[in-house]
Parts: structure tokens; C-alpha cells; sequence
């Protein structure tokens, strides 16, 4: 089991390392989408979501507090859907069914990320293949 765990958590931080790196690297053209999307100080967001997806990836991949790791992907992504993907204002059909899809994912994504923090919480130091056990304990 815990080769498929590693395996998983490997393949879910696939997404969350290059796009948080992406965050600082063109911080000042995504800090521009996040401007037009209302954010507010745009360009610190993007930053600090940047600082968070790479912590958080970080965490579950490396197996360093995962849970925490898990539970900042979480509170990334479900503002991230409602703020960046509010696919309810857009007019346009096909921004609308882009927006669709990027919010569904970041939920799917989001809602994976809560049952990796529950998963890992309860699991604690049984799971091998972690540099740490979690730092909260559900169950």
C-alpha cells in the first residue's frame, strides 16, 4: 500500500509543483488575470498562491506533515474556483464552459485534497514512505 500511496501522491502534486512555480516566474501576467478577475494586490496574491501551491505540494509529495500539505491545496483551490472560475458570470458560451471545467477541477481537486488530510491524519505514522507523520490527528 504504501508504494501506491507514494505513487498518488506523486501524480497528484504533478499539477500544483509547475503551477506554483509558474506563479512566481510570470507572477506580473497572472497577477494581471487575477486583476481582471477583481483580486485585490493581484500580483502579492499570485505570489503568495504560488508560495502555497509549492508548500503544499512539497508536503504531500515529500511526505513532510502531508496532511497540512493536503489541507493547503484545499485552501488554495476551492477560493481559487469561486474567485478565478465564477463561470456564472460569463456570457460568452465557450468562456462559460472553459470556466465550467476549471471550476469543477479545482472542487475535484479540492475535494481530493480533503480526503488526502483525513486519509493521512488517520493513517498517521502507520504509512511508511513520509519523512514525518501528520501534525493533526482525525479519528
Amino acid at each position: 500500500m504504501d508504494v501506491l500511496v507514494l505513487i498518488g501522491r506523486i501524480l497528484f502534486v504533478l499539477v500544483f509543483l509547475p503551477s506554483g512555480v509558474q506563479h512566481l516566474v510570470q507572477s506580473k501576467a497572472m497577477g494581471g488575470y487575477a486583476a481582471s478577475k477583481g483580486i485585490p494586490a493581484p500580483v502579492a496574491a499570485t505570489v503568495l498562491s504560488g508560495l502555497v501551491l509549492i508548500a503544499g505540494g512539497l508536503s504531500v509529495l515529500l511526505g513532510i506533515w502531508a496532511d497540512l500539505g493536503a489541507l493547503l491545496l484545499a485552501v488554495f483551490l476551492f477560493p481559487t474556483a469561486v474567485l478565478m472560475h465564477n463561470f456564472w458570470k460569463e456570457s460568452d458560451p465557450q468562456a462559460r464552459q472553459t470556466e465550467t471545467i476549471m471550476f469543477l477541477k479545482d472542487v475535484g481537486l479540492g475535494g481530493a485534497a480533503l480526503m488526502l488530510l483525513a486519509f493521512f491524519s488517520y493513517v498517521g505514522h502507520e504509512l511508511g514512505l513520509t519523512l514525518t507523520g501528520p501534525l493533526f490527528h482525525i479519528g
